[in-house]
Parts: C-alpha cells; structure tokens; sequence
C-alpha cells in the first residue's frame, strides 16, 4: 500500500513554496549538494526548474565512493543542468591530522566532519552568488535524526521536510529522474559499506508506513519513537541563556 499523495500536486505545491522563499529571501536561486542520491536530485530538478543557470548543484567528494560522483553526473546529464565538483578529501585530511590523527576520530564523529565540511562549502559558494542553501532531508529522515547537527541540516531552505520517502520517489518519477537513482539503495556515502536503512535498523517503508498511520510492530514502534526522543535536541533551536536578573 502507498501513502504517497499526488506526486503532481506535490511538485506544484513544492515550486511555489521555493519561488516565494528564495523572493522573500532577495535571492537568485538554491544552491545544493548533489549526491547521487534521490533526494538531492529532486532538490536540484525542482531548483533547475525554477532557476535554470541560479540552481548551483556542487558535487562535493569526501574519501567517497566513484559511483556517487557518477550517479550524480547521471542526474546533471539526464536532466539537463551542469554540476561543478569541489574535492573535500585534501581538506578533510588535514583538518583530521590537526585533531589528532584518524585513530583519534571515532567513525562517526569522522563523518560527520564531511557533513559539515560540505555545508561549509555550499554557504561560501551560496553567499557568492546571492543564493539559497537547500537542503534535502526529508521527513522520514528527520523524525528519527537521521541527519548531522550543523551538517546537512544546516540550510536556508527544507523543501522536502513534509515529504514521506515514498513520496520523494514518486516526484522523483515525475520530475524525471533516472530509475536508477530513484531505486538507489539510499546511502549517505560515509563509510564503506554504510546504508541508511542499516544504520536505522528498519526500512524506510516501515518508517513511512508508521508516520502515516501510526502502524508497526511494537518493537518497531518502541525503536522508532526511541530514535525520536534521542534526536529531538537536532530539531529545535539552539537554547538560549537569558539571565533574567
């Protein structure tokens, strides 16, 4: 069974959300990371769309897999936009030495590093060009924190934050692109071997199967809403002190 809406209807509603955002804003356009996911070739689609040549989509290589860039490329080629590559790796490298050395990094603080190296390039290259950054996580992915704090959340602009996993698919399809893509296992690409659906522990059609009608196994539920409670600090605002004497 599908819970995704009307994949039509969504583009609609998800171009005129991003025209009004980036008008009010004074920008140009979007500016966004492209990963040879389906997620970031949605956000790029929408934003070529719009923008045409104000859509700046970054590849941003980080000790990743080749087939990403590729993947990436697919996306740029088939849907008619050009993507520039800025390797992180020398980058990454040297920020690694200077903290310690590789062994003093866990595995995951190491790649959430990347994460915030790439939102750190996409706001140098976002403010030069009087642009936006969008990011694309969706839904699925930041009810449960599935994202890095100051990372791939930091951005102007959420468009899919309202949409399902299946839901990112379907406009996927509608938009174009590549069934390759769109059937991609999803990965973030921080690790050999690493998947988001390993790393969560369950798919992302339970995942949207419990968002929409608040449906799963009670140790699916349990782990679920675990998740949510742990990440809740990654979806509010920095808490402020405001001595009140």
């Amino acid at each position: 069974m599908s819970y995704a809406r009307d994949a039509s209807r969504l583009t609609g509603f998800l171009e005129t959300w991003l025209q009004e955002h980036v008008a009010q804003a004074g920008a140009k356009g979007i500016a966004v990371g492209l990963s040879g996911g389906v997620d970031s070739a949605v956000v790029a689609a929408l934003g070529h769309r719009l923008f045409g040549s104000e859509m700046k989509a970054l590849i941003l290589p980080c000790h990743s897999k080749p087939e990403d860039a590729l993947d990436a490329e697919l996306v740029a080629g088939t849907l008619g936009f050009s993507c520039e590559t800025v390797d992180l790796t020398p980058a990454y490298n040297a920020l690694v030495l200077g903290i310690g050395g590789a062994d003093a990094l866990s595995r995951l603080v190491g790649a959430n590093l990347k994460a915030r190296l790439r939102m750190t390039v996409l706001y140098a290259v976002a403010q030069s060009c009087s642009l936006l950054v969008c990011g694309t996580s969706n839904r699925a992915e930041r009810e449960v924190g599935y994202f890095t704090k100051f990372g791939d959340s930091a951005s102007d602009l959420l468009p899919l934050a309202g949409l399902l996993k299946c839901e990112v698919r379907a406009v996927a399809a509608y938009l174009g692109v590549p069934e390759r893509i769109i059937r991609k296992v999803p990965t973030a690409g921080l690790w050999e071997g690493q998947t988001d659906e390993g790393e969560l522990g369950f798919s992302y059609d339970v995942l949207d199967r419990y968002l929409a009608t608040g449906k799963a196994e009670p140790a699916l539920q349990a782990r679920i809403e675990n998740l949510r409670r742990r990440s809740e600090h990654k979806r509010l605002p920095v808490p402020l002190c405001r001595p009140d004497f």
